[in-house]
């Protein structure tokens, strides 16, 4: 009999396309599962901070970052930062990061330094969620390096399949040349509108190519979620009855769902 393998799970939310729900879905993820009574990390590996700010914490007024960690300064759990809107731990980005590339660039495994930062707080955490850069820059590659999966949020949008097939390339070649464990774990289909033809070809396009990897929940074109950063909430925090806030607590409960179900078939096949 396979031993069920429960242990923390660490998901990239990347997508080489900007504009197209990734923070969002960051956030309100992170929000999602905390409500599930998980313990989740969210890590803002984008210079621009939007993961910070969302998550009510200000990026202009940190003592510690990312940045910091990434280097070597300090640790996950001296830069660290609770929500207090969203119930989960934040390790906060901002401009700073920028400069992170060219450090990185001179250090020895330089594609590792998250994972080894993490690897030191992994046993507090249910959930560690990387709001990845929308570059394959090595701020992305140290994200895809120590993750065990991508969540890929992207609009039904003719251009973003381009894009899709990119990222997918791009996990592949991760996967082959430093992380074994890394694989996509699902499509989600954000800023959705049903009235739009094109949209639901491309959504039907997903799943004919994809099968179960398209997530089922669908999260709408819901102006109460683009409203909620400049409050510094999460959209399921800021407006609990609008139609993207439940589509994004339903989100939550498929992840946590999924993930069973891939510890029961990791527990099946160490067992074999």
């Amino acid at each position: 009999m396979g031993k069920v393998v429960n242990s923390i799970k660490i998901f990239c939310i990347a997508n080489q396309k900007g504009g197209v729900g990734k923070t969002t879905t960051a956030i309100n993820l992170a929000a999602s599962l905390a409500s599930h009574k998980k313990r989740v990390l969210l890590i803002d590996l984008d210079p621009q901070g939007n993961a910070t700010m969302g998550s009510g914490i200000d990026k202009n007024n940190l003592s510690l970052n990312i940045y910091q960690v990434l280097i070597g300064e300090a640790g996950i759990d001296e830069a660290r930062i609770r929500s207090e809107s969203g119930g989960y731990d934040v390790l906060p980005g901002n401009r700073e990061l920028s400069g992170a590339e060219i450090d990185l660039v001179q250090m020895e495994n330089r594609e590792h330094q998250l994972k080894q930062a993490i690897d030191k707080v992994a046993q507090e955490y249910d959930y560690v969620l990387i709001d990845c850069p929308p570059t394959l820059s090595l701020l992305t590659l140290n994200g895809l390096s120590c993750a065990n999966g991508v969540i890929i949020p992207m609009q039904c949008e003719y251009f973003a399949l381009e894009g899709l097939s990119d990222l997918v390339n791009t996990i592949k070649r991760v996967h082959k040349n430093i992380n074994p464990e890394l694989k996509m774990i699902g499509l989600l289909r954000v800023m959705f509108d049903a009235r739009v033809t094109l949209q639901q070809q491309v959504s039907e396009q997903l799943e004919s190519h994809f099968g179960d990897r398209v997530f089922k929940t669908v999260v709408p074109r819901n102006v109460r979620l683009a409203e909620a950063p400049s409050h510094g909430l999460p959209g399921i925090v800021y407006d609990k009855s609008s139609r993207g806030a439940k589509a994004y607590m339903q989100f939550g409960a498929e992840v946590i769902k999924r993930v069973k179900m891939m510890d029961k078939e990791n527990g099946n096949r160490n067992g074999n």
